[in-house]
């Protein structure tokens, strides 16, 4: 018999654990699947639109996780929690669709700061786009993978570990391609100090 999940993702008043979802589903269970979706999906989505630079590309992403998991489920051994597990195959699918073409960031993906009104004008709104074009070109000039080390590290706020185990590397290869991405960009934006 299949459990009843309620539309806030709970069994009798009871918030299920990923990780028990994630098994149910590894076990056929697809209503513990629904729950997972869209309680994870929002992340996935923001995390793969940050690493592709495109919502179009982070849909499509997110999309095929999802599809990828499910089918993945039986070999999840729920070592890690299900987003951990998610969050791996996401930044792995995002690596891929960056490895087949020049990785670029949308001008529009930067946030400007926001300056109050009395500080803003022509010239400083012309300095601020120049630099945030500036930004998205370093970006693009990043290779994929040092890339996706400095974005789940200083956007997304990942641990080095949890960075390693996402892209499969060591956590001191991961160290050594923050550090390298960091120089990089520094150089890039040099002029804007």
């Amino acid at each position: 018999m299949s459990a009843r999940w309620g539309p806030d993702g709970h069994e009798d008043t009871v918030e299920i654990d990923g990780r028990l979802l994630a098994v149910r589903a590894a076990e056929g269970d697809a209503e513990a699947f629904e729950v997972l979706v869209p309680r994870h999906s929002a992340a996935m989505l923001q995390l793969a639109e940050r690493l592709t630079g495109s919502r179009t590309d982070a849909e499509d992403v997110v999309q095929d996780a999802f599809v990828s998991a499910w089918r993945s489920l039986p070999e999840y051994r729920g070592e890690a929690g299900f987003a951990t597990w998610l969050h791996r195959i996401v930044t792995n699918r995002c690596l891929n669709v960056l490895r087949t073409r020049r990785p670029t960031t949308a001008l529009d993906a930067v946030a400007e700061p926001a300056v109050p009104e009395h500080q803003s004008s022509p010239a400083r709104a012309a300095e601020s786009q120049a630099a945030v074009r500036d930004l998205a070109e370093a970006m693009g000039a990043l290779s994929a993978e040092h890339r996706v080390c400095w974005i789940l590290r200083e956007i997304e706020g990942q641990p080095y570990e949890t960075i390693a185990q996402a892209v499969g590397i060591r956590p001191e290869a991961v160290r050594a391609r923050v550090f390298r991405a960091r120089r990089m960009l520094t150089e890039a934006m040099a002029v804007w100090r």
